[in-house]
């Protein structure tokens, strides 16, 4: 194993083992619910909700990340493009992972950002891990009929 292999896996390491450590809760505080969900079309949606529908959007693009992250941070301003550009289409929604785990558990995501799609039914028709360029994501939305 190279020099640069090893620190790539000691790094990805040390990730997961953060990310797995810290302590997290899906549930709100005793006495509160959990908020509603107000999506406004042609805007990305940050919730720690786990009930998003899906079959009001052709495609359900989920970005789990977190706020920190530095990959992540470079996500937010291609994830308003995306919802901007196809606001009746597609619905973008940003779980922050570190500050609610449930997400992550859910959709099995081991490494952030990790991007998934879902068709109507909930279904996943892609996965991405990392950043996930613009263009690229254009090209996997004309795959699955989004123009």
């Amino acid at each position: 194993m190279s020099e640069i292999n090893k620190a790539q896996f000691v790094l990805a390491l040390a990730l997961i083992t953060v990310v797995g450590s810290v302590g997290f809760t899906a549930d709100p505080p005793a006495g509160q619910s959990q908020p509603p969900i107000y999506a406004v079309k042609g805007e990305v949606l940050v919730t720690n909700r786990l009930d998003i529908d899906f079959s009001k959007y052709q495609v359900t693009f989920l970005e789990l990340g977190a706020d920190r992250c530095i990959p992540c941070k470079k996500m937010q301003p291609i994830m308003k493009e995306i919802a901007a550009a196809f606001p009746d289409r597609i619905q973008v929604v940003f779980y922050d992972v570190w500050k609610d785990s449930a997400p992550a558990e859910k959709y099995g995501i081991q490494l952030i950002p990790t991007q998934v799609f879902l068709d109507q039914n909930g279904k996943e028709i892609a996965r991405h891990v990392g950043l996930f360029p613009k263009e690229e994501i254009l090209e996997l939305l004309k795959k699955h009929g989004v123009h």
